[in-house]
């Protein structure tokens, strides 16, 4: 198994505490209505604390799929949420799982910057490319920016 790292920042236009609680707290019930290839979220275990599934149902190119979800560890105050998408039929076969340790960082015009380290575990001696690497990247900028725009148009969520 090998180990690909990849770093980045993204830079959102609403405050750490909104945008935390919808990508964190939140994802289940918000994501379906907003994310157009979500059908649906369900809490496998727990209840949203470190150690939870969640299973992310989903539409892709026509096909039902689905993600695990393991919340790995979630800190409300200093805006830490790390995540394991595990498995599933959404997860490419060469990967064993993909970490995504996130924080969020308040800006000094009242937005965020979402930093954002991922490991990429993968099966044998495959090496993911970047062209997977920025196709993963821009999915969960794409995620972010759809949060976003809908915490703009909804400022009492």
């Amino acid at each position: 198994m090998g180990v690909q790292i990849q770093e980045y920042s993204t830079t959102v236009s609403v405050p750490p505490a909104r945008l935390f609680k919808a990508m964190s707290i939140d994802i289940h019930n918000l994501f379906p209505k907003i994310v157009e290839i979500i059908e649906s979220v369900e809490l496998s275990e727990g209840t949203g604390e470190a150690g939870t599934i969640k299973k992310l149902n989903i539409i892709e190119g026509g096909k039902p799929k689905y993600v695990l979800h393991r919340v790995d560890e979630i800190d409300e105050a200093k805006f830490v949420y790390n995540f394991s998408i595990t498995g599933g039929t959404g997860l490419a076969e060469t990967l064993e799982k993909v970490s995504f340790k996130s924080q969020l960082v308040e800006t000094p015009n009242g937005g965020t910057i979402r930093n954002v380290h991922v490991e990429y575990f993968t099966k044998g001696d495959y090496v993911v490319t970047e062209e997977e690497l920025t196709a993963g990247k821009a999915k969960v900028e794409g995620l972010i920016k759809i949060c976003e725009g809908f915490l703009l148009a909804n400022p009492d969520y």
